[in-house]
């Protein structure tokens, strides 16, 4: 197995007409948040049907796709790893981990973001909590993806009943500047308001006054209309 074989597989899928929109969708233009990324227009079912296939891809070839300039080669080659991380055995699951940190540059859009920390930066420091300090590191970087990563890192640990990162980590971020910042922590809010409301309202009645409204908006999503026009006018 190799990368290349990877490579000719997302060739075969590529689609011209979403090469041409997706550069657009993801904000590739000169100053915006993924200026000069590259597409091949290849859809994200498509990618990880690709990946499945080639679970067993070895380090070094994964290294080469998430090195790579082209978006969905990156995006394949972090879903190949995720496959693998999902399946391995604690020692496995740390080398794994290392070779993510390693390649953090590759990651470098809201999409890897999202595929890559929860399901092995989160899963990972579930059980190493002693690494959690890392994702407030990440959390106080100039880089916008190092920040995505801290606050969707934690959706692992939501999804446990584990609320404390998040929490603080969404406090941290109230003043973030990017409105990719402002959807995440709201996204990641509105998960521990799927699981514990009276905590959710809790930190909206502190900070609601003071959050950006996208992300007030993201939080409240699923309340009833009375609930969000409160939290609104705060």
């Amino acid at each position: 197995m190799s990368a290349e074989t990877v490579v000719q597989e997302l060739a075969r899928a590529a689609n011209p007409e979403k090469a041409a929109f997706f550069p657009r969708f993801f904000k590739t233009s000169p100053g915006e948040y993924a200026e000069g990324d590259q597409f091949l227009g290849v859809t994200v079912p498509e990618q990880r049907r690709i990946a499945k296939k080639h679970r067993e891809l070895p380090l070094p070839e994964i290294s080469k796709l998430v090195s790579s300039p082209i978006h969905e080669h990156r995006l394949t080659g972090f879903l190949v790893l995720t496959e693998k991380f999902r399946k391995a055995d604690e020692d496995t699951r740390a080398r794994l981990f290392t070779f993510c940190r390693k390649h953090l540059a590759g990651i470098n859009n809201w999409d890897l973001v999202d595929t890559v920390a929860p399901k092995i930066f989160g899963e990972h420091l579930i059980a190493h909590p002693e690494l959690r300090k890392m994702l407030h590191t990440f959390a106080g970087d100039t880089s916008l993806w190092k920040r995505r990563i801290a606050i969707i890192s934690t959706q692992a640990f939501i999804r446990r009943g584990d609320f404390e990162d998040t929490l603080t980590l969404a406090e941290r971020l109230l003043r973030d500047p990017h409105d990719l910042i402002h959807k995440a922590v709201g996204w990641m809010l509105r998960e521990v308001g799927d699981r514990d409301r009276a905590r959710l309202e809790e930190f909206l009645e502190r900070h609601a006054a003071e959050m950006p409204r996208t992300m007030l908006r993201y939080a409240i999503e699923k309340f009833s209309p009375e609930r969000r026009r409160h939290f609104m006018e705060r």
